[in-house]
């Protein structure tokens, strides 16, 4: 608007025209604190034309608000780019949904919830404006390129055209029930175990076990990920096992940054160090349970990652996942998923089939039930032994050298508020990952799973979300080009 308004002299309604039609706002998360809004005195001070700008966006808006919902001052209130409660602040959000001709989310719940919430006022004004694309990876570098070995089986099977047709892995279904391709398929996967074992022994003198089941969940550090549920059933598993407790062996990886200021995340990084301290040195135990946590995650080393995890881990709060895409590159490589019906998980399950994926947890209107009629984590875990035993450990020092208190904001946070429902969902996810034990045991059962979990994951190549998006966001179309025109 301003380049259109002050450098190119247009009148304010071509220019809003031109601008609107531009744009197109894709909103990736559900979470208020990652909803920006900046302060109106720093806005003024560093771009006063913008937020003039902004100021005249917002009269002429307002006044439609009016129009299309008279007498609604709340609605009106809640709509305004400017948040006028307590110092003022420019809403980035709803900045974005006034300035474009469309808005998506990038899951299917993910775009419900946030019609249903988060911009549920914006929904009912204009409804059509809003719609949905589910992410995408792409295969040229999550299979292709990281998984060698798999990509050259599937290739014999499928020829070499699925890179650009993902939905061609379909034809793997056929071999399902071949003994000698599934054991093929088991030596791919053990060799990228093996390889991942040797590049963390290697970079970081970390002890993977490959004849172990690789149990991953490398994703950004936050408490609605749950990396301390993983956590506490490392711990719970770790229990069992010391009382002659049976179990298939286990490597648990854990991997992914904090943002520098969030101490909670930090202090789960700590936590996972902590358990792993203990667990690794246990002679009776550490050759069926391992701990490791792999420095550094960033895309590149995460390629070596995913080829080599047995199972996925996708245990966010319902709710709170806008989509993930970790979890379609883990399906991708064949592993299977233990997950909640959150973000993409639901769609991965749909398409996978729910019979080769591990669902567990409360889902989102069973959260807001929860939630409505009074949640009290104390209770549950004055109600579950092996909770009571886990967070026992931890409070105590067990896994800090003895030191009480340095995990004790997390235990007092899961005891009095428990914000993301680790609690509530603790046995159901113990009880879930039994049957993974179980199931991992059976190995022609494991290694279907995990072969219609290739099969079946055509939808979640980028080339449909990007197709998606020039249909009908973009509105744009292939253009051919001759190779000899260049």
């Amino acid at each position: 608007m301003r380049l259109l308004v002050d450098d190119h002299g247009m009148n304010w309604e071509p220019a809003w025209n031109i601008t609107t039609r531009t744009m197109g706002y894709t909103n990736h998360t559900l979470l208020p604190e990652a909803l920006e809004t900046w302060p109106l005195p720093l806005f003024r001070r560093l771009l006063p034309r913008h937020l003039e700008i902004i100021l005249e966006i917002n009269r002429r808006f307002l006044a439609a608000v009016q129009e299309h919902f008279p007498k609604d001052q709340d609605r009106v209130q809640r709509m305004s780019l400017i948040d006028e409660r307590g110092e003022k602040r420019v809403r980035m959000a709803n900045l974005a949904c006034v300035g474009s001709h469309a808005v998506n989310g990038v899951a299917q719940i993910h775009s419900d919830l946030l019609k249903q919430t988060v911009l549920r006022d914006f929904a009912e004004m204009e409804p059509d404006k809003f719609t949905n694309v589910t992410n995408g990876v792409s295969p040229r570098r999550f299979l292709l390129l990281a998984n060698p070995g798999l990509a050259a089986l599937i290739t014999e099977v499928v020829g070499d055209k699925w890179p650009e047709d993902l939905n061609r892995l379909r034809e793997l279904e056929t071999k399902c029930d071949d003994a000698d391709f599934c054991e093929r398929w088991r030596q791919v996967k053990r060799a990228n175990k093996r390889a991942l074992a040797a590049y963390a022994q290697h970079a970081h003198g970390i002890e993977l076990l490959p004849d172990t089941m690789f149990d991953v969940q490398v994703k950004r550090i936050h408490e609605y990920k749950r990396q301390h549920l993983n956590v506490l059933h490392a711990v719970a598993l770790y229990r069992h096992l010391k009382r002659g407790g049976d179990a298939p062996a286990r490597t648990i990886i854990f991997g992914g940054k904090a943002a520098p200021g969030y101490r909670t995340a930090k202090l789960i990084i700590k936590l996972i160090h902590g358990v792993a301290e203990v667990v690794n040195a246990d002679r009776e135990t550490n050759d069926r349970l391992r701990i490791a946590f792999l420095p550094d995650l960033n895309v590149k080393n995460a390629q070596r990652i995913y080829p080599a995890a047995d199972l996925s881990e996708q245990i966010s709060t319902a709710g709170m996942e806008a989509s993930g895409t970790g979890n379609m590159k883990f399906a991708m490589n064949g592993a299977l998923t233990i997950g909640t019906l959150d973000g993409a998980n639901v769609e991965i399950r749909e398409e996978v089939g729910a019979e080769n994926f591990f669902l567990f947890g409360l889902t989102v209107a069973e959260i807001q039930q929860r939630l409505a009629q009074g949640y009290r984590p104390w209770d549950i875990y004055q109600q579950n032994p092996e909770l009571r035993e886990a967070l026992g450990l931890i409070a105590a020092g067990d896994f800090s050298r003895g030191d009480p208190s340095l995990f004790a904001p997390i235990v007092r946070s899961l005891l009095e508020k428990d914000p993301f429902l680790l609690c509530a969902d603790f046995q159901s996810y113990l009880d879930c990952q039994a049957r993974v034990g179980q199931v991992y045991r059976k190995k022609k059962e494991w290694t279907r799973m995990s072969m219609l979990n290739t099969a079946r994951i055509g939808k979640f190549s980028s080339d449909r979300a990007i197709r998606e998006y020039c249909e009908h966001i973009w509105k744009v179309s292939p253009v051919k080009v001759s190779l000899r025109q260049l």
